[in-house]
């Protein structure tokens, strides 16, 4: 019982992440503004926040359901590896070059790292 609530809370996690990635590609400045962004002008910039953003969601998203689908814990510690960090840099960016905290959004980060953490430590080792 709790291996299936775990998959499935890290299924819904990777589905969100790939609506997320989607939403870049179809409603971007919907995307952004989602995030606390302007969709920035159509130059480099914009085509760096849409590119690095839709790839960091997709990416993530596709790695949280490889796990989960595959029983292959590896794809959910690199999905791990993303989420975490973003919680950590955004904090380091808090602390370091004066971001507002993103309390609502670290939270999150941090609770989705911990369920794919648990659901990883579930799963058989398997070779890679």
């Amino acid at each position: 019982m709790a291996f299936n609530l775990l998959r499935g809370l890290a299924t819904l996690c990777g589905l969100l992440m790939v609506v997320m990635g989607l939403n870049f590609i179809l409603d971007p400045a919907a995307a952004v503004a989602q995030l606390g962004m302007p969709l920035l002008p159509g130059d480099q910039g914009r085509s760096t926040q849409l590119g690095d953003l839709t790839a960091f969601f997709l990416s993530m998203g596709a790695m949280i359901l490889l796990g989960t689908w595959t029983g292959n814990r590896t794809w959910l510690y690199a999905a791990v590896m993303l989420m975490g960090g973003t919680a950590l840099f955004r904090t380091l960016a808090y602390a370091l070059h004066g971001a507002d905290f993103a309390t609502q959004e670290i939270v999150v980060e941090v609770i989705s790292s911990i369920i794919l953490l648990l659901m990883a430590s579930k799963l058989p080792a398997k070779p890679v």
